[in-house]
């Protein structure tokens, strides 16, 4: 079943992505979903999953990140540490050092974890469109973007 031409929820072409679903996890067709798959509200399915509306709070804090200084999956979280980059000072005939420290932790579920690898995706191809990045084949050389 082929995707071309096929267009994703934000109207780009789903050309070239892969999306992803989460799924419970068991055996049969008398397994129950797993337990990290279950909503908050148990017994819901996708189908009836109330609808939410976004709230913006404004006055929560921003943190910057100039890495990924931690990623694991433990089959019930995705933990991603983020770090902030800290030169020490210059000295003379020395190689620049400096420290990283941890700016702050997210643990995502499996549902919200595969909702971010589908909208980084998306990120991936405007930022591949805007020329900020390049396409890399999996044997490493450059592929033409357009």
């Amino acid at each position: 079943m082929s995707n071309k031409g096929s267009k994703d929820q934000l109207g780009e072409p789903d050309e070239g992505k892969l999306r992803l679903e989460a799924v419970s996890v068991g055996s049969g067709s008398n397994s129950q979903p797993s337990s990290t798959a279950n909503t908050a509200i148990s017994g819901l399915t996708h189908a009836t999953e109330p609808a939410f509306r976004y709230v913006d709070r404004p006055e929560i804090n921003e943190t910057f990140s100039d890495s990924i200084t931690g990623l694991f999956f433990d089959g019930q979280s995705l933990r991603i540490e983020f770090g902030v980059s800290r030169v020490n000072d210059a000295k003379p005939n020395s190689p620049l050092a400096g420290n990283r420290y941890p700016a702050c932790r997210v643990v995502l579920t499996p549902t919200a974890a595969v909702e971010l690898i589908n909208r980084m995706q998306q990120i991936a191809v405007a930022l591949a469109q805007a020329g900020v990045v390049k396409r890399v084949g999996e044997s490493g050389e450059r592929k033409q973007s357009g």
